[in-house]
């Protein structure tokens, strides 16, 4: 599902437009710009995410409803989206579980750069 049909969805089930709602939904969905594949999930859809939602979104979203304002959570909104990805709300332990500790992981294998690769974008002074 895109961000605009959870948008939609929420739109149905709290009330408003989905254009209230949308901004929530992508950001959650942001992390298709990284990863073009289910493993974007790994990194909004979970408790933090939702959690990380109400951080940047505030508790609640402000819903115009006839001749009243109805607060919704944000939390809500962000957990719905997951629930309707999903069909639960994973922790990101559930994502860590199973994957791979690489030697990189631990800092126990350093990479070196020449500082000459450091350097290639760096002004040269030349103002000619």
């Amino acid at each position: 599902m895109n961000s605009f049909h959870h948008a939609q969805s929420s739109a149905r089930k709290w009330g408003g437009t989905p254009e209230l709602y949308l901004p929530v939904h992508e950001f959650i969905d942001s992390s298709k710009r990284i990863i073009g594949d289910a493993r974007h999930r790994s990194l909004y859809h979970h408790t933090e995410g939702v959690w990380l939602c109400q951080r940047i979104f505030g508790t609640t979203l402000a819903i115009p409803r006839q001749h009243t304002t109805t607060q919704v959570p944000v939390r809500l909104i962000a957990e719905q989206h997951v629930l309707e990805d999903l069909g639960w709300l994973p922790s990101p332990a559930d994502y860590i579980d199973g994957m791979p500790i690489k030697t990189w992981m631990s800092g126990a294998q350093r990479k070196t750069v020449p500082l000459s690769h450091l350097l290639l974008n760096q002004p040269t002074g030349d103002t000619k």
